[in-house]
């Protein structure tokens, strides 16, 4: 895979997954990896290891819910060689976005039905779980099911998404320290906060730490769902919320390209990448529209 000009690289499912890769124009689309089993969903790179890295959900599914313990993280290069499970199948059970932050050097994931955002290292090592929001039957309770996350390093918190049951408006989105202390409980932390409340289906997230700004899509019912919105932070509460693009059959992945002021969404029933101006609120381009459906989104940088 080229990687003279910045791309994007996106998951496209159907009878044989794929991991595709292509300039932020839509052109120069390329196949990067192809037969992913296992319902991949999130997707996430590493620009200094050179790695692309991709959650799965799993094997066995009833309708949309996975109840298995069998997700599982692979990691690839650049141009989908050497492709290697680093998280084993049965760590947790269902794989969902995924995102690496250069900072800490590590990756960060939420675990839906599992009900846990979790943690590790780049080869898999120093599986962690950070936070825990319930166990056993509680998993029939989508209020509790973990699906976006984004990570402040710079201020120390992960942020993740309680999407609730479709189109319920009970969607949540929540933060916490990053740091969870030694021998703390992660089914016991009392330092989540409640950033905002009632959202449609809100799903995946990514942060601007030079604006403390929070980005999100969400894939419930018009008029709050099937858009892309950001909302400040300060003082632990969300302000300014703003729905940047609407009409999205419905919004999945989510990668900011801030240096150039937009985002980058794909449509998991649509089938299609789109381009928001963050400049102006209401502009959006379709830049590829393929006939599958498509899920995890990340930006690589030139």
């Amino acid at each position: 895979m080229s990687t003279n000009s910045d791309r994007l690289i996106f998951l496209s499912l159907g009878r044989v997954s794929r991991v595709m890769s292509m300039g932020t124009d839509g052109t120069d689309l390329q196949t990067l990896a192809e037969g992913l089993e296992s319902a991949p969903d999130g997707v996430a790179v590493d620009p200094v290891g050179r790695h692309i890295f991709i959650s799965y959900m799993g094997l066995v599914r009833v309708g949309e819910d996975y109840w298995e313990n069998d997700g599982h993280v692979e990691r690839c290069n650049y141009d989908g060689s050497d492709r290697q499970v680093i998280v084993p199948v049965g760590s947790f059970t269902t794989g969902k976005q995924i995102t690496f932050n250069e900072h800490t050097r590590r990756l960060y994931w939420c675990d839906r039905e599992g009900m846990r955002v979790m943690s590790c290292r780049p080869d898999g090592s120093d599986l962690t779980t950070l936070v825990q929001t319930g166990a056993g039957e509680d998993r029939t309770d989508p209020t509790r099911h973990c699906v976006g996350v984004a990570v402040d390093a710079k201020g120390g918190y992960i942020y993740w998404t309680l999407k609730g049951k479709p189109n319920g408006n009970e969607g949540r989105i929540v933060r916490a320290p990053l740091a969870l202390p030694a021998g703390a409980d992660p089914a016991r932390r009392t330092d989540i906060e409640t950033l905002l409340g009632e959202l449609p289906e809100p799903i995946d997230l990514d942060w601007d730490e030079q604006t403390d700004t929070l980005y999100w899509t969400d894939r419930g019912d018009p008029p709050k769902g099937n858009t892309l919105n950001r909302a400040k932070v300060r003082d632990g509460k969300a302000v300014d919320h703003e729905i940047l693009l609407s009409n999205l059959r419905e919004a999945i992945g989510l990668a900011l390209d801030l240096p150039n002021r937009r985002a980058f969404i794909t449509e998991l029933i649509g089938g299609a990448v789109q381009v928001a101006d963050l400049y102006r609120p209401g502009e959006g381009q379709v830049v590829y529209e393929g006939k599958g459906r498509l899920t995890g989104l990340a930006y690589l940088r030139a």
